[in-house]
Parts: C-alpha cells; structure tokens; sequence
C-alpha cells in the first residue's frame, strides 16, 4: 500500500498540491489523470521522493517516508521502480548496459549473476538478443519496454510510469499498457501511473483518481468514470476524447 496524506507543494509560494490524500491499491495498476499542470506529475514525483513535500505525510505499507532518514529512505528506493516518460534510457550505453545500471547501483552480484537478470528483465519484457545494441537503433516502444526492463531489474514492490505511452503511436500505447498490467500482477506490483490518456484509463485503470488545479476531485474505478456526475471530470473526459479524434481524422 502507498498513501497520501493531506500533502502540500509549492513551487516559489505557488501551490501546486492541495491537501492531496489518497490511498493506492496493492498489486493493482492506480492511474493518476489529470490536464498539463493540474499537480498530477508533481504529485507522482513527490511519492517517489524526486521532490520533497511541504506539509502532509507519504507511507510505504508500515513506513512513513517522509521521517526516513537518508540512510533508510536509500534502502527503501531499492524497492521502488521508476519509469521515466521518454524511456530515459542512457544513449552512451548498451541496452545491457541500461538494465544492468540499477544493479551496479545497488547490489554487489557479480557480472554474471546482472547479465542473468538482465537476459532474464528482457525476455520479461519481450525481447531478446538487444543486449549490444544502442537505444538509438531501437523504436520508441522498444525502448519503452527496455525502460521497463532497467524498472524491474531489482525486483521491484513499488513501480512508478511517468506518461508511458508519451510520443507513441495508439497500437504500441496498448501493447506498453497491457504489458505494465501484466507484470503488475504476474509479479504483485503496486503500480502508480501518470497519464492524461483515457485509452490508458479503460484498458487497465484498476483504481483511478483525477487531479484538478492540485487538488483531489475524484477517485473510482474505470467503469465508474462512466457515470459520474463530476464535472470537472467529464469536461477532462470530453476534452481528452475529442483531441484524440481531431488527431485521428488530420484536422
């Protein structure tokens, strides 16, 4: 479990996060939505600890992250895998390379022992025989499932995606979509996803919740979404579906 509460951010006095309290289910995939600078990013940061909060508390099962000390919050990221949007992948490295880095971070395994997991992250993410090649040679949704791969390789409790299906075309979105709830479950995953893409929202919104102006309007399921009486919600819904079909016909 990972919960929210009451969290304030500010950014220069500016709020960005409002009394935000929310709790995520265990070993489900939980969509954070929202419009661009509605708070949800900032909100996904935070809880991985990338930006510190002002106020509020953020738990990890029994442990309160935000009174960790440095020591204890290091030993805690080793449970935590991040998804970055872009993938993130770094250009100068292999794609072995990449997976490996998380271990070379945080293990003392022996060479062998990272290029077994790494074959075997690989092969998770569906993909073989890449080990030497460099990101660049690769598609965008390849190098998205190599990004899970390099998420994954500590075996993670905790998997965060920041915008997975970002610059990718609507057939791949479902194939990065259905392979982020796969794992979630095949290897009981809590996985906390920020998105703006209500195909994402449908195909694998176990637990849903909507950020408007950094404040939490809405939490549910993805068959709820369909009948709320929230109307910041449905203009989000509304205003998400008719981009998609604009960009669909060319106009």
């Amino acid at each position: 479990m990972i919960k929210a509460v009451n969290l304030y951010k500010s950014f220069e006095g500016n709020p960005v996060l409002q009394d935000v309290s929310v709790v995520f289910d265990d070993n489900k995939t939980n969509l954070i939505i929202g419009a661009s600078g509605s708070g949800k990013t900032v909100l996904l940061k935070s809880l991985v600890g990338l930006h510190d909060v002002d106020a509020g508390e953020i738990w990890f099962d029994d442990q309160l992250y935000t009174a960790l000390s440095f020591e204890q919050k290091k030993h805690l990221r080793q449970q935590i895998g991040m998804l970055f949007q872009g993938g993130a992948l770094f250009d100068f490295a292999t794609v072995e390379e990449n997976v490996m880095f998380p271990m070379d971070m945080f293990t003392n395994w022996s060479l062998e022992e990272k290029r077994e997991r790494v074959n075997s992250c690989l092969q998770r993410v569906r993909l073989e025989n890449v080990n030497r090649l460099y990101p660049s040679s690769l598609s965008g949704g390849m190098q998205k499932r190599v990004g899970i791969a390099r998420a994954i390789a500590l075996n993670p409790r905790y998997l965060f995606c920041d915008e997975p299906n970002s610059g990718l075309d609507p057939l791949t979105s479902i194939v990065i979509d259905n392979l982020i709830h796969e794992i979630t479950h095949d290897l009981m995953i809590t996985t906390i996803i920020n998105t703006h893409d209500m195909n994402s929202v449908m195909e694998i919104g176990e637990k849903v919740v909507f950020i408007h102006e950094g404040m939490k309007y809405w939490e549910g399921s993805k068959e709820e979404i369909l009948h709320t009486d929230n109307e910041a919600l449905n203009r989000f819904v509304f205003a998400s579906n008719m981009a998609k079909r604009l960009l669909n016909t060319g106009h």
